[in-house]
């Protein structure tokens, strides 16, 4: 029988005249692991603190199993700023000690890319105080997941955290013998991990079985049951049941419930998106051209982040970029952005980026544009326009844009000094939709922002008529919104990813194993031992440059040619739905997309063996 670890027995909290918590009773035992949601400002993050005893509660009482070890992961890290990253995770180790010791390897690989910490400058040596807020937060993770817990604490560790830190994470902690409570709004990442979910609503806490997907099911079955008159949020949480149950690759490995129940559930429910539909309203918008880039290369200072890039962004597209740190995600963006506010005039470093006359870009950078602290919420969205049009009649005024966002009637005239973080990245990204833009970009956009919200964003999106760029560390939000992924692996190219991140998650652990191999001793090298142990690879010629760089050009062309494919089946798409009534022209164009969906697929397939040269 599992022991119990912690028990909240009726626990209250009040902040000035808001109850946060209201007699909450809930409990941890071994091998739990807990998903934490809830709007911003309900109280995630004051339930963990009072349950790690960092907090007291007004009310009720805490207690901890005899001899609990807990490691708690604040938004706040205690570490010292005047220590070196060795002392503050390794401690007074012996390197030979802590480089024998398989858990420390795999958490700072994990975490840092290597044993040799790198991209800090020196390594394990270097002094804290100087780190950026999310290397701190790296660190404090590190030291953390080292040591031996009965209970891990964590509050939003993937903050900070790129695509491979929190798919290693996940796995990290699935492996892990320790029970887990973890705050978070990154859905994918739940999914992987957690068997069990709270939910705090409005000073209560719900309590689900199963992970992210389980949940949302759930909570859809409790509110139909239960007949609640909310019904536009019941609604968007049908959707996004529908998007998990299928739209997206199965999400995790744990057995489902009731799917019978599910099915029923979202029988009707619509795809997130009508594709075809929106293609046609893009073109019409924005015309055949939006982005052209021709032999482009993008510089950050003296250093070349992408060389020789040729790549089409037509009307319509919804592409994912991912990348690791410093590949140039944030600077392609930029380089597209001065382009089109220059109308064409400010061009990269090399090659040429052509902008379609129709543009009206959006750009939403990681930084938060400041506002005057004195405008009220619903005066800065009125700042920019009384009424939106979203496409496809539907029409929305300042204040129904806002209440969609998530601030409600009273909260439309608090100050916009008065906003938390995450209330003012929601009413940048108000603003960016309000101006009415035919072309988004949106650099990180679900930083500060909670799950409730974030599918409401997803919602809006699913009907936003437009080309869209998205950069996102958080991969359920990538896979959700964008129809194609793209990846920048650091190594100045520019790779169209057919199955997506899952792909990508592949492609950077084999770079990191043949970056592990090419640094093994000279010695081992040339005795052959490496095509000796592995009969897959020997006798297989080393690809010489000359192979690699025709490799690289027929790579890109393919490239191209698969953005044509995508065009052509937009339009035979396009031209179905319009000759819904005649059966014989629907053959006939179905027997065509078919034809073109083979000749995609033998491109794809031999996309992948040139990325294998390349």
């Amino acid at each position: 029988m599992a022991v119990n670890l912690v028990n909240v027995e009726n626990v209250s909290k009040v902040y000035g005249t808001r109850a946060l918590l209201d007699g909450v009773s809930l409990g941890v035992s071994e091998g739990d692991r807990i998903g934490v949601v809830g709007r911003n400002g309900d109280g995630k993050t004051t339930l963990i603190r009072m349950l790690a005893k960092l907090e007291d509660a007004d009310t009720g009482r805490v207690t901890h199993s005899g001899g609990l070890r807990m490691g708690v992961l604040t938004q706040h890290d205690s570490l010292d700023p005047a220590a070196t990253v060795r002392h503050e995770v390794i401690r007074d180790l012996a390197d030979h000690e802590w480089a024998g010791n398989a858990k420390i390897r795999d958490v700072l690989t994990g975490l840092f890319g290597g044993l040799d910490l790198p991209g800090f400058p020196q390594g394990l040596d270097t002094v804290i105080g100087p780190l950026s807020g999310g290397e701190r937060r790296r660190i404090a993770l590190a030291k953390l997941l080292i040591d031996d817990q009965d209970l891990i604490v964590l509050d939003e560790p993937t903050n900070h955290l790129d695509v491979e830190g929190i798919s290693w994470l996940a796995r990290h902690l699935r492996e892990r013998r320790s029970a887990l409570v973890c705050v978070t709004h990154d859905r994918w990442f739940l999914d992987q991990v957690c068997t069990r979910m709270w939910d705090v609503q409005r000073g209560a806490v719900h309590e689900y079985e199963g992970g992210y997907s389980d949940y949302v099911f759930a909570r859809a079955e409790r509110e139909r049951i239960a007949a609640t008159e909310e019904t536009k949020r019941q609604n968007l949480v049908r959707k996004e049941l529908a998007w998990l149950r299928r739209g997206a690759p199965a999400r995790t490995s744990k057995p489902r419930f009731r799917v019978e129940a599910a099915n029923e559930l979202i029988a009707d429910v619509p795809p997130p998106r009508d594709s075809s539909e929106l293609m046609k309203f893009a073109s019409s918008r924005l015309g055949r051209t939006v982005f052209d880039l021709e032999d482009v290369t993008v510089q950050a200072g003296p250093k070349v982040l992408l060389k020789h890039i040729t790549w089409h962004l037509g009307p319509g597209d919804r592409i994912g970029l991912v990348g690791v740190n410093g590949a140039g995600k944030t600077s392609l963006l930029r380089a597209l952005a001065d382009a089109a506010r220059s109308e064409g005039e400010a061009q990269p470093a090399a090659g040429k980026v052509v902008v379609g006359r129709t543009v009206k870009l959006a750009y939403l950078s990681q930084e938060v544009v400041e506002l005057d602290p004195a405008l009220r919420v619903l005066e800065a969205v009125q700042q920019v326009r009384e009424r939106v049009d979203l496409g496809k009649g539907r029409e929305m005024t300042a204040g129904q844009l806002c209440e969609t966002f998530g601030f409600n009637k009273d909260k439309q005239w608090t100050p916009v000094g008065d906003l938390s973080g995450g209330e003012r990245r929601r009413l940048q990204i108000l603003r960016l939709l309000m101006d009415e833009p035919n072309v988004l970009f949106l650099d990180e956009p679900t930083n500060d922002l909670d799950i409730e919200t974030l599918t409401q964003l997803e919602d809006l999106l699913d009907g936003w008529p437009g080309s869209m760029i998205v950069i996102s560390h958080d991969r359920f939000f990538v896979e959700r919104t964008t129809d194609r992924v793209f990846a920048l692996l650091g190594d100045t190219a520019l790779r169209m990813l057919p199955r997506g991140i899952d792909e990508y998650i592949e492609r950077r652990k084999r770079m990191e194993e043949a970056a592990a191999a090419a640094s093994a001793p000279a010695s081992a090298q040339k005795s052959g031992a490496g095509n000796a142990g592995d009969p897959e690879n020997a006798g297989k010629p080393e690809k010489s440059a000359a192979d690699q760089r025709a490799a690289k050009k027929e790579l890109q062309k393919i490239e191209r040619q698969l953005d044509k494919f995508a065009e052509r089946e937009s339009k035979l798409h396009a031209q179905i739905a319009d000759n819904a009534t005649d059966f014989g022209k629907v053959a006939k164009l179905d027997a065509e997309l078919r034809e073109l969906a083979g000749e995609r697929e033998e491109l794809e397939l031999r996309w992948l063996e040139l990325a294998e040269d390349a």
